[in-house]
C-alpha cells in the first residue's frame, strides 16, 4: 500500500515532538543506563545539570526517573521550539535536534558544529522512520 504524505516540507505534524524525542532518547540512551556520561549528564535524554535546572527544580538525580525525564524533555524540546520559531528558523525535527545536541544559538545562527549536525541528521531520519511506522500502524 502506498501512502502519501500531505504535510508540506519543513512543517511541524502533531506526532513531531513525540518522534522527535523518541529519537533522541534512541540516540542518547536507548537502554536507559544509569551511569553518567562523559559531562555529568543523566537519563534517557543525558541531560546536563545545566539544561536540567532550565526546566526544572527537581533534583539532577530524578533525570534518571523516566517519567520525570520525559516531562523535562517536553519542556527543553518546547523552550527549542519557541527560540526556534522566535528567530524564524524552520521548526523540524532537524533543528531541533540540531539545537538539543549543538545548542539553540549555534543552530539559528547556523554555527552548529559538524558533530551536531551529524546528530540532527540522525535525529531526523530516526524521527522519520518512526513516523512512518506510526501511520502504517494507524492505517491497519
Amino acid at each position: 500500500m502506498l501512502l502519501a504524505c500531505t504535510t508540506p516540507v519543513g512543517a511541524q505534524t502533531p506526532d513531531d515532538r513525540a518522534t522527535t524525542l523518541h529519537a533522541i532518547h534512541q540516540l542518547e540512551n536507548p537502554r536507559d543506563l544509569t551511569r553518567a556520561g562523559p559531562r555529568g549528564e543523566l537519563g534517557a535524554y543525558q541531560f546536563r545539570a545545566s539544561t536540567w535546572q532550565m526546566h526544572t527544580s527537581e533534583p539532577f538525580v530524578r533525570a534518571l526517573e523516566r517519567p520525570v525525564s520525559d516531562e523535562v524533555a517536553v519542556r527543553h524540546y518546547e523552550w527549542l521550539k519557541r527560540g526556534l520559531a522566535a528567530a524564524r528558523v524552520p521548526v523540524t525535527p532537524y533543528t531541533i535536534a540540531l539545537a538539543w545536541n549543538g545548542g539553540l544559538t549555534a543552530a539559528i545562527t547556523g554555527r552548529a558544529p559538524r558533530a551536531a549536525r551529524d546528530y540532527a541528521s540522525r535525529a531526523e531520519n530516526l524521527a522519520g522512520v518512526l513516523r512512518s511506522e506510526m501511520l502504517v500502524a494507524s492505517v491497519r
